[in-house]
């Protein structure tokens, strides 16, 4: 924050997955009574150069269920048949591969050596291998290996989220047409983490560590939103998965038009390019001091039409105040004295250090959003306030984004990331979300869903 002042082959090709972006996610379901998976056999779906290592039968498993799925939604979603890919699907290591293996290259002729650390879905008029998804194996192994077995599946329904738009067209702009096949991804992971696929599955304690990766496939902090190429930023792209997976196809078909807000920026001075967006430890607190008055009060004022108090905002170290019900809590709303309470030596400090400055407001809006909740007589003490705070974490950010926190404040690239990232990293803590259960996946679906919807999702009763 500030004061004021998965690559593409051809012409046609739609892509996916370079490091700079593409990937997915979910939030755990109890999975119905059934049979358990299986692995599809390989004459089933053939997958060009596949190997029996597990990266390729994952892939595989997922590519049959993205034929079943699509099969059945497509008629429903776009009132037509759909129609099956035409140029199959390709596996390579670029770094051992045979080129006999692929007489007439990969997706849409290319070398082998095009699909390095990458994975693609592309069509073009008269190439050989149109209408086809080609992926690095080794790659892709090497991303399930840090952030969990399921990955090389989300990558595969990205991809196929490409081919969905392939036949029904695309948004013009590259960032909507990358989120919206992470929303289309979304869909089809929550199909499976119903326990509705054939082959695939989708275990509760992997969805944080999926939704972790994904902060690996964002652009880089501070990448123009109109880059020829751009995939958005770790928020927009989570977004657009938790949407496809809450709300399902009809979404992803309807909400990806030319109005669809996007937190990717690019740097505007030097002075952010160095600082990669992150205020000084001293000014930070007085910027988050300022705003959170300011956007309250004025959303006192607007739609509540009372009088907002705002709490004080105090640091400690270590020890929570007196006031607090426990002294190892890290962040504090003490009702009595009105004060908000976080610990700077234990949370603060490596928030800020780790993630960036915006993670640090994100962790003091937590508290502060029990104080508006006691402020208009609603609980601060079980899990829907636990759920409300977190959710109105997320309407901060959109009211930063939007630059309604007062003054000189303003967003910079990257900070609602690190909101997110600081839920996904620190969420978890008993120290800092007491009093609910939640997963990683669902503390950042509460947050988009403040972002997004705005108070009304947030359960003050507007």
């Amino acid at each position: 924050m500030r004061g004021r002042r998965w690559a593409t082959l051809t012409a046609a090709a739609l892509c996916l997955l370079v490091l700079t972006g593409c990937s997915v996610v979910v939030t755990g379901l109890a999975s119905p009574a059934r049979p358990p998976a299986t692995d599809v056999a390989t004459g089933d779906v053939e997958v060009v150069g596949a190997t029996d290592d597990q990266v390729d039968v994952l892939a595989r498993n997922a590519l049959a269920d993205l034929e079943t799925f699509w099969a059945g939604q497509f008629p429903d979603v776009f009132g037509t048949e759909f129609q099956p890919l035409q140029g199959g699907y390709f596996s390579v290591d670029p770094g051992n591969a045979d080129p006999a293996a692929y007489p007439r290259g990969i997706g849409c002729g290319a070398a082998a050596s095009d699909v390095e650390s990458n994975a693609f879905y592309c069509t073009a008029p008269d190439a050989p291998n149109s209408d086809s998804i080609s992926y690095d194996r080794s790659f892709l192994t090497d991303l399930g290996e840090e952030f969990g077995r399921f990955i090389p599946a989300l990558v595969m329904a990205h991809e196929f989220g490409h081919a969905v738009q392939a036949r029904v067209g695309a948004p013009s702009a590259s960032i909507a047409v990358e989120t919206q096949a992470d929303c289309f991804a979304g869909t089809w992971t929550r199909w499976v983490a119903e326990g509705e696929a054939e082959h695939s599955i989708l275990r509760t304690p992997e969805l944080d560590e999926l939704l972790r990766g994904y902060l690996q496939l964002r652009d880089p902090v501070g990448t123009s939103p109109r880059e020829q190429q751009a995939h958005g930023s770790y928020f927009d792209r989570v977004a657009a998965f938790q949407e496809g997976f809450d709300d399902g196809a009809e979404a992803c078909r309807d909400n990806f038009g030319p109005d669809r807000r996007f937190t990717q920026q690019p740097f505007t001075t030097d002075r952010e390019v160095a600082s990669g967006g992150n205020a000084a430890p001293d000014e930070l607190l007085q910027i988050i001091g300022d705003s959170l008055p300011t956007a309250w009060g004025q959303a006192f004022d607007d739609v509540f039409e009372e009088r907002f108090d705002p709490p004080s905002i105090e640091a400690f170290d270590g020890d929570a105040p007196g006031c607090a019900p426990d002294g190892d809590l890290d962040l504090v709303y003490c009702a009595d004295e009105n004060l908000v309470g976080f610990d700077q030596r234990d949370l603060a400090a490596p928030a800020y250090e780790d993630l960036g400055d915006f993670a640090v407001a994100t962790a003091v809006a937590l508290p502060y959003g029990l104080a508006v909740r006691d402020q208009l007589g609603l609980s601060t003490d079980d899990e829907d306030a636990v759920r409300s705070a977190v959710c109105l974490s997320g309407w901060y950010a959109a009211q930063f984004y939007a630059g309604q926190v007062g003054g000189e404040i303003s967003i910079s690239p990257g900070d609602v990331d690190e909101g997110v990232q600081f839920l996904l990293a620190f969420g978890n803590e008993p120290s800092v979300v007491p009093d609910a259960d939640l997963t990683g996946f669902q503390l950042v679906d509460l947050f988009r869903n403040g972002f997004v919807e705005g108070l009304d999702a947030c359960g003050l009763d507007v």
